[in-house]
């Protein structure tokens, strides 16, 4: 038990910026143990933007409303995966080869391709977002932030390090052990399921096909992944959910 919450924990500190009390047991291979907890994550996080919503959306029109989620997300990720996706289409947008793509993912300074793909990915969520149906909303926006970070398992799983040296990705890529992926994709479908019925099929699908098209590029150009291709494949899937929300089925 103590394993699991230690786990549970090194998950909720990787993904989010919510205060984790302060442990000294903490082992560098916690992270990966730590996976199979990235869906749980998810759905707490939407909790608190589903909370948002709820209390907003008596005052104010969708629009705002999704402005006020968009910021929140923002805010308890630390911009995780913002920053993530902007690092990772400056690196593969502006690098020839591997090392010029990780090098180029390493600088703090963001270029014109991280900050096209960062408007987009913001222009994209709140545009699906106001799109969806009110009956769609709650589900669609749980799902998305559940399945996208099951993605974080399924390229941890089949793909190596990009890295040989430091990086967060490291601590994960190549490390997830089998049971880890059955039951963080348990957990993902479960959820995903209760709150979509039998739309979580499309749903499941599109994150599963970001996932795996995301995966074989960054193989492709790098040899595997690093912290920001998962977290740029989490934004990608999480617009990809959202996606399949308004198209017709």
């Amino acid at each position: 038990m103590k394993e699991l919450l230690t786990a549970f924990l090194a998950a909720l500190q990787f993904l989010t910026r919510l205060p984790v009390p302060a442990r000294s047991d903490f082992r560098p291979n916690d992270l990966a143990r730590s996976a199979q907890f990235f869906p749980l994550i998810g759905l707490l996080v939407a909790f608190g933007g589903l909370g948002v919503h709820f209390v907003l959306a008596r005052y104010l029109s969708r629009n705002v409303t999704v402005v006020f989620m968009l910021v929140y997300l923002a805010l308890i990720t630390g911009a995780l995966h913002e920053d993530a996706l902007g690092d990772a289409a400056d690196g593969f947008g502006g690098g020839w080869d591997k090392d010029q793509v990780l090098t180029i993912m390493r600088d703090s300074r963001i270029g014109s391709y991280g900050a096209i793909a960062i408007s987009l990915s913001l222009l994209a969520r709140f545009v699906l977002l106001t799109e969806l149906a009110p009956e769609k909303f709650a589900g669609y926006f749980v799902s998305a932030q559940v399945l996208s970070r099951w993605t974080a398992i399924l390229l941890s799983f089949f793909f190596p390090s990009a890295r040989a040296e430091s990086g967060q990705g490291r601590l994960v890529a190549g490390k997830i052990s089998g049971l880890s992926l059955l039951v963080g994709t348990f957990l993902a479908a479960a959820i995903a399921a209760t709150v979509l019925k039998y739309r979580v099929v499309w749903a499941a699908l599109t994150a599963l096909m970001v996932a795996a098209a995301s995966g074989f590029y960054y193989r492709r150009r790098i040899g595997g992944i690093t912290g920001d291709c998962l977290g740029a494949t989490i934004q990608l899937a999480e617009i990809g959910v959202y996606l399949t929300g308004v198209l017709p089925h």
